[in-house]
């Protein structure tokens, strides 16, 4: 809870006037049984007779001066005082609420931003660790918790104890027989709310951990809808997913079914405490003279006993949304504790004619066990070079140019940009020299524009142009009735493969990298439209490191230098013509996509 209380201290003043103006509420509910005891008393049993209520004597005597009074006008007298009392505490609850809901909301923005950040921060192993759907979880619905637990917590940290302590003394004011009745009837609720609440507790953690799994399915089902309705797999999903929220129904139902105890104990007690007390008073009047015991006692102290056991079930609430709030703060915490893997450097610039080095680099997914990804690679990738890696799926490839921006690091030996090692950079200075181009293509739900912009932020209309030009992205473009405005469906779902990939180019070229990396990127284009998007990154990127990773020769022959991996390794490296000569897997590669006499496309 420290956690929750150091985002809270910058709304300190909100968070003390809060419960303070609760005070002002609480005392006029406690203030209200007290003046409806002297309007039955006074002006309804005994016709404006006020002498013996000194309360009622008091206020008449300075409202109206001495004299009697009729019963109408104790009545009336006492029912405006008891509005007034209403509106002045109506007045303080809705300020309570008001400074206890922006002093939470405005913590839960912060804690929100501070996730946000921390989850941006992680590295790729993190987030996978944690898994999408989870993460999700955390920044809405673990914080929505935590921001209701503690606007709660505002308002009933005084309005509870408050209840409890003033209504009890205001019953034993009555008359001390009503306090044996308290006293029967607290131990029996104190012992229910302990048993079930000690029940209760330890399945929240579970039902967020259920949620999470519910929401992951979701996300990978939204996002794999098209799979799903390609492989007719609607039903084994739909399955999957009644299995998850039937996992989730069940916790949250033994839960409430646990819960579901407290209100109905709650009821018998306090009606049975009232007719305790409506007995007692009963009895009091009928046959102990001179008691001071009225019927207007009685109304009061019912209302004093209901104030008092209700008291007890905010407390009971406090206690559950208590511990669905340190289940909820446990897991936004581990999200804000956890440190990068990949820790940013100090150096900014480097300089060197090798653009990209690797020092005998070996490497291995984080919790992979079995030979290395990579092992024992040696290269140089000259600056300005054109530099092609080809070879088998699973190879390696991706994983090689993945070491690079650091979105993983080498487990053994060292990889350099511009003479530099990569673990000594800053990692936004290590990323503006790259743009990285995946082989999954993501956009995002906005303009065509503002997808190219991703790259630079600042880039001028003219530079948006240039990029879509030499991405051969241009055409298609202008073909969209609103062109660069041209709104795109989230995931890029209205644009066909190709078109994808040309946007994702265009992002990566209008930052003007000093090092482009192309990872199978241009597989959805035909080659000639490929060939045209070689020759225009020639012209146009004729100082920038070009690093591409292709399955089809026709990709990759014209690149200065080739690199074949095979098994994790780089076999052979050269150009084209020279890998046709010594290298027995290039060639196996390029017989195998020859086809009488030309290529495959």
């Amino acid at each position: 809870m420290r956690r929750i209380f150091h985002y809270l201290k910058p709304y300190t003043f909100l968070a003390i006037i809060s419960p303070l103006l609760m005070i002002g509420e609480v005392f006029a509910d406690l203030c209200l049984p007290k003046l409806m005891t002297v309007i039955v008393d006074c002006g309804i049993s005994k016709s404006g007779d006020v002498s013996e209520s000194a309360l009622g004597s008091t206020v008449m005597r300075l409202l109206f001066g001495e004299g009697t009074y009729s019963s109408m006008q104790v009545i009336i007298t006492f029912g405006v005082l008891m509005l007034v009392v209403v509106l002045i505490g109506g007045f303080f609850g809705v300020a309570c609420a008001y400074t206890a809901a922006k002093a939470s909301q405005s913590m839960g923005r912060d804690l929100r931003c501070d996730a946000y950040r921390s989850v941006m921060s992680l590295s790729i192993e993190q987030t996978d660790r944690f898994t999408t759907g989870s993460l999700v979880t955390r920044m809405t619905n673990d914080i929505t918790m935590i921001v209701d637990f503690t606007e709660m917590l505002l308002r009933m940290l005084v309005r509870s104890p408050m209840f409890f302590i003033g209504g009890s003394i205001m019953l034993f004011s009555l008359d001390l027989s009503f306090s044996m009745v308290m006293l029967c009837a607290l131990p029996v609720l104190a012992i229910t709310l302990f048993v079930v609440l000690r029940r209760a507790i330890p399945l929240y953690s579970r039902v967020q951990t259920k949620l999470d799994r519910v929401n992951s399915v979701v996300q990978e089902n939204v996002t794999g809808a098209r799979v799903i309705k390609a492989y007719v797999r609607e039903d084994h999903e739909g399955e999957r997913f009644r299995q998850a929220n039937g996992e989730l129904r069940d916790t949250n139902y033994r839960v409430q079914k646990i819960m579901a105890w407290m209100h109905p104990v709650l009821m018998v007690v306090m009606n049975v405490s009232i007719i305790a007390i409506i007995y007692l008073g009963g009895w009091q009047i009928e046959n102990v003279a001179g008691t001071g015991m009225t019927a207007g006692t009685i109304m009061a102290a019912i209302t004093y006993v209901t104030q008092v056991l209700m008291s007890l079930m905010m407390v009971a609430g406090m206690f559950q949304s208590v511990s669905r709030a340190l289940a909820s703060v446990r897991r936004v915490g581990e999200v804000l504790d956890a440190k990068p893997v990949i820790r940013s450097g100090a150096v900014r610039e480097g300089k060197d004619d090798v653009a990209v080095s690797f020092r005998q680099v070996s490497f291995r997914y984080p919790g992979a066990t079995g030979e290395p990804v990579l092992h024992n690679i040696d290269l140089d990738i000259r600056r300005g070079e054109t530099f092609a890696v080809i070879g088998a799926t699973g190879s390696g490839k991706t994983s090689l140019v993945n070491l690079i921006p650091r979105f993983y690091d080498a487990t053994e030996g060292e990889v350099l940009v511009d003479g530099v090692p990569v673990k000594k950079y800053d990692l936004e200075a290590l990323r503006q020299k790259i743009s990285f181009v995946m082989q999954k293509s993501e956009l995002f739900s906005d303009t065509i524009a503002d997808n190219i912009r991703v790259g630079k932020t600042d880039a001028t209309q003219e530079e948006l142009c240039r990029a879509a030009q030499t991405a051969q992205a241009e055409e298609f473009v202008s073909g969209f009735s609103d062109g660069y405005e041209t709104y795109i469906a989230e995931k890029g779902a209205s644009l066909s493969g190709g078109q994808k990939q040309r946007m994702s180019i265009a992002r990566a070229l209008v930052r003007k990298p000093e090092i482009l990396i192309l990872d199978d990127s241009t597989s959805a284009l035909d080659l000639a439209t490929e060939a045209k998007l070689r020759h225009a990154l020639k012209k146009d990127l004729r100082n920038t490191t070009v690093i591409m990773i292709a399955q089809r020769i026709a990709s990759v022959r014209e690149a200065d230098r080739i690199a074949v991996i095979e098994n994790g390794t780089i076999r052979d490296c050269g150009s084209h013509d020279e890998l046709m000569r010594c290298s027995e897997t290039y060639r196996d590669i390029y017989e195998s996509q020859m086809k009488n006499g030309g290529e495959q496309v």
